[in-house]
């Protein structure tokens, strides 16, 4: 089973949108995704919460937590979203930047496209690992 950890700072916009996403379109035989950040935040924002569930996406219990050698220790890759020097770093596993934009404090629309892009990167990683959901 492969492991991805999606990480950013607060733990409660994009990284919480790609874990997402990474689930549902995932084999789940094959891998799985959690999410986590460097200084967690008390909850996800408001916007990413409305524009997840605008595509039936309910994060509604999704809570922002560490990023601790724990969570890692059985992981095989990290991918950071956008959070410049304050991205973590996890020796041994494999790492990709995202740099995206925080939705924090967007309009809708701009947290929408921010959603689409992130989806839209999370079923490229899946098809070059050849994780993708069949069907």
């Amino acid at each position: 089973m492969n492991k991805v950890i999606f990480a950013c700072v607060h733990n409660a916009g994009r990284s919480q949108m790609a874990a997402a996403f990474f689930n549902v379109m995932a084999d789940p035989d094959k891998a799985r995704a959690v999410s986590a950040g460097t200084q967690p935040a008390e909850q996800l924002h408001p916007e990413v919460l409305e524009t997840m569930r605008e595509i039936g996406i309910d994060l509604a219990d999704a809570k922002p937590r560490l990023l601790t050698d724990a969570l890692a220790q059985d992981a095989h890759w990290l991918i950071t979203l956008g959070c410049g020097e304050a991205c973590p770093n996890v020796p041994g596993l494999k790492r990709e930047d995202w740099p995206l934009e925080d939705p924090k404090g967007r309009s809708l629309p701009q947290v929408e496209r921010i959603r689409d892009e992130v989806a839209a990167r999370v079923a490229d990683l899946l098809e070059r690992e050849g994780w993708m959901r069949a069907g």
